[in-house]
């Protein structure tokens, strides 16, 4: 029985998240599971699941930086800002790659973004893609998103069609990067494909598709596709405690920070192994008070 742990899957077209974790469940056995990211059901590509007490990390990810690679069209702007949506415009293209590349700086760094109506964002209660559904569409307040970088790698400049490679954060539309764009230019955009090619620090190259879960469940090893709780918090500093210290830290017992071994004068926030090695969850450095407090038990 697999208590805790991550499963990188690489999410196929035509399922949502949620799919992925209902049809995990009946695999695995295992109720208790979380995800990392909503990926919409045209998406594909890496999403990380989290198996067990690991669901409790799903809220705390210290590197949410996901990376994507999107097909885009000028010249077509659809009311869900990707291909699966009703036309609205279609517009003649006479955009050469000079041009687009000189707008697409316009949309990295921190940027404002106006979430899609076909999204998960709530507005007064409702979800925006329930009112859109139901052929409404509201004013929605512009949200700050941050955009690492954006590197133009196909485009011919006859159909309008080209691909991006985009490196964002957390809560950031790729979408919407696009339709802005297409924006900019004066002729509109709209995504034609998407995959997240990384997430959390798991790339596409380490995700498992359902047939090769399904396999491994069939021949009992499941054990082999699970990565560590602790991946998903490698960028923190570790300490490990004593026997006497663990047994306090698992008992949510504040430790005296001048005894804790590890302690470095930057961080506020480290990953805790126990004395026999075994990841124990999160803890905070508190100065201020000389101790080390549990943040979260993992």
């Amino acid at each position: 029985m697999i208590e805790r742990g991550i499963l990188v899957m690489n999410k196929p077209q035509g399922f949502t998240s949620f799919d992925v974790i209902g049809k995990l469940r009946g695999i695995l056995k295992i109720r208790r599971l979380g995800h990392t990211g909503t990926l919409d059901p045209m998406a594909e590509g890496v999403l990380p699941v989290l198996i067990g007490t690991a669901a409790r990390a799903c809220d705390i990810l210290p590197d949410e930086t996901k990376a994507y690679r999107a097909g885009f069209r000028l010249g077509t702007v659809t009311d869900t800002q990707d291909i699966t949506g009703t036309v609205l415009e279609t517009n003649a293209v006479q955009v050469t790659e000079t041009a687009l590349r000189e707008v697409i700086p316009q949309f990295t760094g921190e940027i404002m973004q106006i979430p899609p109506m076909y999204s998960a964002v709530q507005i007064n209660g409702k979800r925006l893609y329930e009112l859109a559904r139901g052929g409404m569409e509201v004013e929605r307040p512009a949200r700050p998103a941050f955009v690492t970088g954006i590197t133009l790698t196909e485009y011919d400049a006859a159909s309008g069609c080209g691909v991006l490679e985009i490196v964002c954060g957390k809560g950031t539309y790729v979408r919407t990067i696009i339709h802005d764009i297409g924006k900019a230019l004066g002729c509109g955009g709209c995504m034609t494909s998407l995959i997240r090619t990384a997430a959390c620090g798991f790339t596409l190259g380490e995700a498992h598709t359902f047939e090769e879960v399904q396999q491994a469940a069939d021949s009992n090893t499941l054990e082999t596709l699970i990565v560590p709780t602790d991946r998903l918090f490698s960028v923190l500093p570790a300490v490990r405690l004593s026997e006497a210290q663990s047994k306090l830290y698992k008992n949510g017992v504040r430790l005296d920070l001048m005894r804790v071994r590890g302690i470095s004068a930057e961080a506020s926030r480290y990953r805790v192994y126990g004395a026999d090695g075994a990841f124990l969850g999160l803890a905070d450095a508190d100065r201020e008070e000389g101790c080390l407090r549990v943040f979260k038990n993992l």
